[in-house]
C-alpha cells in the first residue's frame, strides 16, 4: 500500500481576521507578499490562486468553515489556523 504524504509548502492563501465584527480576507501569494487587486504578485511576477484560508483565531476559523459549509462561493476552499500552516 502507497502512503500519501501532504507537502507542507507554502501556497497562496488569505489571512483571514476578525476585524469591527466583520471577517476580512487578505490574499497573499506562497512567498508571503500582499496581493493586489487583480492577484499579481510582482515580487514573484505571477498571478496567484488562493485557495486556502488561514485564520488568525479559533473563532474566525469557526466562522469561515460555517461559510465553506453553507455558501457555494466559498465550497472551493480549505481552511485552517495560521499557526498550523
Amino acid at each position: 500500500m502507497t502512503e500519501i504524504v501532504e507537502e507542507k509548502r507554502p501556497r497562496d492563501h488569505y489571512k483571514a481576521s476578525m476585524e469591527d465584527g466583520s471577517l476580512v480576507m487578505k490574499p497573499h501569494c506562497a512567498c508571503g507578499n500582499p496581493l493586489d487587486e487583480e492577484y499579481f504578485c510582482e515580487k514573484c511576477d505571477k498571478r496567484c490562486h488562493c485557495n486556502e484560508i488561514l485564520c488568525d483565531s479559533e473563532a474566525t476559523l469557526e466562522l469561515v468553515q460555517g461559510y465553506i459549509k453553507r455558501s457555494g462561493q466559498f465550497a472551493a476552499f480549505k481552511a485552517k489556523l495560521a499557526s498550523e500552516a
